[in-house]
């Protein structure tokens, strides 16, 4: 007999920790690139100041295509179902790991390896667009109402883990390998292990079950046939908040998270392999922190937890990065460590909060015009632009001004919001 979530919905336990893992390996491969941006940009771009930026540059346009493939693979999750959805987007992200650990380098064929580099990127990030919003969905139709915070939360908590693997498997080859030999050959080994295990997800998801909420869809034909028309009409409301809601987590995380390494030895004098384990070690808060706050968002209602972190978005960042740019090794562990809580907060709560703005009826698709649009614009090219602004004035505080702006522009919009976490709603007179 199948084991079961406790609640409204028959999902598996086996299911679900099949999601919840899948994430994990989607991450690895895609944060990977991010971690190990300083390596990759000398092997694929050559030295110079330049060569980061142009990396950046690149992580920036591939992220573009996520939300293409995010109402692609939307329509085929909102039309056929979440199951075949995820089962095509792993099979493309293992492919497309696995070219990338083959690649030819600068050295053996000149700046094509660069291109073909940014073609394989934006096959991730096409593949990618559809993955998060996927299980996120998946993972909230699958919950009982009275835990849907804390189990859509392990969606950002996985990706997390995944962005921890990179962090940690980038840190542990830097550290284990010369210059000469990790620009030579030692920058594939990340690589080749993130292709085996998407693959090994590929297969994992062949038993997996099909969400309650779509089957519900099929048996009252409430499907809809074109979902990307169904949303426009219906939920436009819905795609401009959580356009708003995944801008702050798209900032947070991107400028207050994954592009921190590059800071770090950019802006703070610390080695590449130090770097890493400061990231690595704020990645592992951001584990502990994200269930919390999914579960706090069960308690008291999605919409006080976000105002709170979006407060927390306009005060803390300048001062962090000032410190990771200027303190003691202690100050930038502790500068890192806050960026990183409350980054990891805003994702736990923010994915439940966009998830519960639309109806199981083109959830997808609304997630993928609303949340992933955000993400490609605040996420992807956020890295860049912070990257160039630092360069070009100077001040190792834009990042963190970069963040509070955003925070303050979105706060507004959560004052407004309606309380979408079902307990919160019930309770309210």
């Amino acid at each position: 007999m199948t084991s079961t979530i406790e609640g409204n919905n028959a999902m598996s336990r086996g299911s679900m920790a099949i999601a919840t893992f899948s994430t994990i390996v989607e991450w690895y491969d895609f944060t990977l690139y991010l971690y190990f941006s300083t390596v990759i940009s000398r092997v694929f771009f050559g030295e110079g100041a330049g060569s980061l930026l142009t990396a950046l540059a690149a992580f920036a346009i591939a992220y573009f295509m996520r939300p293409l493939g995010a109402v692609a693979f939307g329509h085929i999750g909102d039309r056929y179902g979440r199951r075949r959805m995820m089962l095509l987007s792993v099979m493309i992200m293992t492919v497309a790991m696995l070219l990338t650990a083959l690649l030819p380098t600068r050295s053996s064929i000149g700046p094509l390896a660069g291109a073909l580099l940014l073609i394989l990127r934006c096959v991730m990030g096409f593949s990618v667009g559809g993955e998060y919003t996927g299980v996120v969905a998946y993972l909230l139709e699958g919950a009982p109402s009275n835990r849907r915070g804390l189990i859509t939360s392990l969606a950002s908590a996985a990706s997390e883990i995944g962005a921890l693997l990179a962090v940690a498997a980038s840190a542990l080859t830097t550290s284990l390998m010369n210059n000469a030999d990790l620009e030579a050959w030692g920058w594939r080994i990340p690589f080749f292990v993130g292709s085996a295990l998407a693959g090994s997800v590929w297969i994992a998801r062949a038993v997996m079950q099909e969400s309650p909420d779509f089957e519900r869809q099929q048996a009252g034909a409430t499907v809809p046939d074109r979902p990307l028309r169904h949303v426009l009409r219906h939920h436009r409301s819905g795609v401009l908040k959580g356009f708003a809601i995944s801008a702050l987590g798209s900032i947070t995380y991107y400028v207050g998270i994954t592009y921190t390494p590059a800071f770090l030895t950019s802006s703070g004098g610390n080695g590449e392999s130090t770097a890493l384990w400061i990231a690595t070690a704020a990645a592992v808060l951001v584990i502990l922190v994200t269930p919390l706050t999914g579960a706090l968002s069960d308690r008291w209602g999605r919409r006080p937890v976000l105002i709170l972190l979006a407060l927390c978005s306009i005060v803390a960042p300048l001062p962090m990065f000032w410190l990771m740019a200027n303190g003691s090794p202690i100050q930038v562990m502790l500068g890192a460590a806050i960026l990183a809580a409350i980054a990891g907060g805003v994702s736990a709560v923010g994915a439940v909060a966009t998830a519960e703005l639309f109806p199981g009826e083109g959830r997808l698709t609304g997630l993928a015009l609303g949340a992933t649009s955000a993400t490609a614009i605040f996420g992807g090219l956020t890295p860049y632009l912070a990257h160039l602004l630092v360069v070009r004035t100077g001040e190792a505080m834009v990042p963190g001004i970069m963040i509070a702006i955003v925070a303050a522009c979105v706060l507004p919009i959560l004052l407004r919001l309606h309380e979408t976490a079902p307990i919160a709603k019930s309770s309210l007179p």
